[in-house]
């Protein structure tokens, strides 16, 4: 045996890094879920779900809630969004989005909080519908009552 195979080799291990070129944040509303990704260098791209924000919401009312924040802040045409939404409807989507959209610009400049929270956009809205019990007919409605 060589005196170098006696002694130990010890191995740095390293953390793994992952370098993103984006900011990321999590909105939620009923039970809808958006997964925002922003990224910094952009010209004003929003895609839902692979689609174009403009298709994926095809009512203006849901569009405007979506870019409401961006709009607000002044960062419309300055940045790219990228959107991952589950669950719910339309409508909670859109809060979903909004939601996530407010948070991730907050990473960008703390300053916009000013601005985004008055609005209610920082807000998670915690109302959600509730459950059904059992011998009702729906969550607090009672059967009808008989006197016979």
């Amino acid at each position: 045996m060589t005196p170098s195979s006696n002694i130990e080799k010890t191995e740095v291990k390293s953390k793994k890094t992952v370098r993103h070129n984006y900011l990321f944040a999590v909105g939620r509303r009923k039970t809808s879920i958006a997964r925002i990704r922003l990224f910094k260098s952009g010209n004003g791209q929003i895609l839902v779900n692979g689609k174009d924000y403009k298709q994926y919401f095809p009512q203006l009312l849901y569009q405007n809630m979506v870019v409401a924040p961006l709009k607000k802040v002044g960062q419309l045409n300055a940045v790219n969004l990228s959107i991952k939404i589950n669950g719910g409807g339309a409508h909670g989507q859109a809060e979903a989005a909004r939601h996530g959209i407010s948070r991730v610009l907050l990473k960008i400049d703390k300053n916009f909080r000013q601005t985004l929270k008055p609005l209610g956009f920082l807000k998670r809205d915690p109302r959600m519908k509730e459950r059904k019990k059992p011998g009702l007919k729906r969550a607090r409605r009672a059967p009808q009552w008989q006197k016979r």
